[in-house]
């Protein structure tokens, strides 16, 4: 027993000397890579994740307003319709579109399908374009219907 701990603690010595004479990180900072379609979109999903739960935390503030009763009601959608409201509620549905969207893309890769790269640029290329084309289809449609 005390013949494997010497070993083993040798081992962690001379590691541990060896690491702090190189004085360098163990692997590549994200910034001496050059950002890729597939990268930047891995981090925007994650960062739609985010503003899906501010978006959620909205709605769940407005069905409380509504079960509060109309003066609540109405000085939150007052502050929904001004122009701070209408962005995050923008904000909201492009989160919700694109983080829709990317997750379908990472089921199919879920499923083997799209890690070549010319499919990985296009099904990103798709995700970005359908989500734009989804929010504006959304937005014309409430406006629509509201008016």
């Amino acid at each position: 027993m005390r013949a494997f701990d010497a070993r083993r603690r040798n081992v962690f010595e001379h590691k541990d000397n060896g690491m702090a004479a190189r004085e360098r990180p163990l692997s590549p900072h994200l910034q001496v890579y050059r950002p890729q379609l597939t990268s930047v979109l891995s981090i925007s999903h994650r960062i739609a994740g985010v503003g899906l739960m501010i978006g959620t935390l909205m709605l769940t503030c407005w069905l409380v307003a509504a079960a509060q009763g109309p003066t609540a009601y109405e000085i939150l959608q007052v502050w929904l319709a001004s122009p701070v409201g209408k962005i995050l509620l923008l904000g909201w549905s492009l989160c919700l579109f694109f983080h829709l969207l990317n997750g379908i893309r990472h089921l199919l890769w879920d499923a083997g399908w799209g890690f070549e790269l010319k499919q990985a640029y296009a099904t990103g290329y798709a995700v970005l374009a359908g989500t734009v084309v989804l929010t504006l289809a959304a937005w014309f449609a409430a406006y629509g219907v509201a008016r």
